[in-house]
């Protein structure tokens, strides 16, 4: 059975682009992005309880090297079909390698370095703004949401977006504009709590320098938003752990 067979028996669609959730016109970044996510959701050590766990991940990974692959691409774009004999979709490759060739793990040192240049930045802007829009002005959700984010940044991202309504790059959601003091005292109070829980931790374990201390901050924030912390690590890894080296490529079978 093809990849595109598979992929309908599977995904119940046969439009690569649709099991990843993206536009035909995505960028290289996006359809990469989008792989990690789709592939992490069904990793057979993630999803145990999905019996098609493995063939689904097995065949995401066929999928990502059809679409990464410029030449493979443009034949499934302009003629809807795969080359099935294509050494990208080699029978004996360990798709498990691959995916963890293309996303190796974060550190706690990559987050530090990341976090100092990402704080601040146009890509943060743009990053807040969307999830403004996202989440309907819910402040709540967009602090649980953005990267390398800490009550003690609220003001800072708050100015981010009031500045974009100010322009007109954003809408003005009662949430946001008309957002009542008790909910704001509310997550002042849990962010309190959540701080002076990591600080007991930080001193149980004895740790001081810049990397425990975000270690522990890490492991609270896990503990308290699960769900956001995943999804924090995934953005991460997707979009900015170390390209591996490219393979060269080899002509068909």
């Amino acid at each position: 059975m093809g990849l595109l067979d598979r992929c309908q028996e599977l995904f119940n669609t046969a439009n690569l682009y649709e099991v990843l959730g993206i536009s035909k016109g995505a960028t290289e970044a996006e359809i990469r992005r989008s792989y990690y996510k789709v592939s992490l959701r069904v990793h057979p050590d993630r999803a145990p309880e999905d019996p098609q766990a493995t063939d689904k991940f097995q065949v995401l990974g066929k999928l990502y090297a059809v679409l990464s692959d410029a030449e493979q691409r443009a034949v499934y774009d302009e003629q809807g079909a795969v080359d099935e004999e294509a050494d990208v979709l080699s029978q004996d490759r360990c798709w498990e390698d691959y995916w963890r060739l293309l996303f190796p793990k974060i550190t706690v040192q990559d987050i530090l370095e990341f976090e100092k240049t990402y704080k601040g930045s146009d890509e943060e802007r743009q990053d807040v703004i969307q999830l403004y829009a996202q989440h309907q002005g819910d402040i709540e959700a967009i602090m649980a949401s953005v990267m390398c984010c800490s009550q003690e940044d609220e003001p800072r991202i708050c100015s981010i977006i009031q500045e974009a309504i100010k322009s007109g790059a954003a809408t003005a959601f009662k949430a946001f504009t008309q957002e009542g003091e008790g909910k704001k005292k509310a997550r002042r109070k849990r962010a309190a709590k959540e701080r002076q829980e990591a600080e007991e931790l930080q001193k149980e374990l004895g740790l001081g320098d810049e990397e425990d201390s975000l270690a522990v901050m890490l492991k609270q924030r896990q503990k308290s938003r699960e769900q956001n912390f995943s999804s924090f690590m995934s953005d991460l890894e997707a979009k900015y752990c170390k390209k591996s080296a490219k393979t060269p490529k080899r002509g068909k079978k």
